[in-house]
């Protein structure tokens, strides 16, 4: 039992994986230019949501690519675990992560993956399979409210 357990888990990560890197226009020729022409001081795209100009939001993208930037979240204690594996955690660095992953509002947790992953920490495996979850059921949240608003027949 706990075999398949860990084995759906695999497949799940890596589905999701293949999901938030799979980009049908990168042969477009579309570079992203238009991403520099905001001001850097302008947030009023990722407090009102996605711009709608990328194929994966930058607000929920967990890839580091997406945004160089790194940004802190009041979490500037876990720099201290930068270059450890993510098998390497003791159980109070693991609840550590946690507790700031429990902390957080559900739209700042993408932002918070890339930035560890820009700062080079990476996180407990728990925590990370805690934080896909997160993400997920957030993302399917947003996609009922937006199909609500779009189609209300269906309700």
């Amino acid at each position: 039992m706990t075999a398949a357990l860990i084995l759906l888990a695999a497949i799940a990560g890596v589905g999701l994986i293949l999901y938030l890197t799979h980009r049908p226009d990168a042969d477009s020729g579309h570079t992203g230019d238009n991403a520099d022409s905001a001001p850097a001081g302008d947030d009023t795209a990722a407090e009102e949501g996605c711009c709608g100009m990328h194929i994966t939001c930058e607000r929920d993208s967990l890839l580091a690519a997406v945004s160089p930037q790194i940004e802190y979240y009041d979490d500037e204690e876990l720099d201290r675990f930068a270059g450890r594996g993510a098998e390497d955690y003791a159980d109070a660095d693991i609840e550590e992560f946690r507790d700031v992953l429990l902390t957080m509002r559900p739209d700042d947790i993408a932002g918070w993956a890339r930035s560890l992953q820009l700062r080079g920490i990476t996180m407990p495996l728990p925590v990370r399979e805690e934080l896909i979850m997160i993400v997920a059921e957030e993302r399917a949240a947003r996609a009922a409210k937006e199909t609500a608003t779009i189609h209300p027949e269906r309700n």
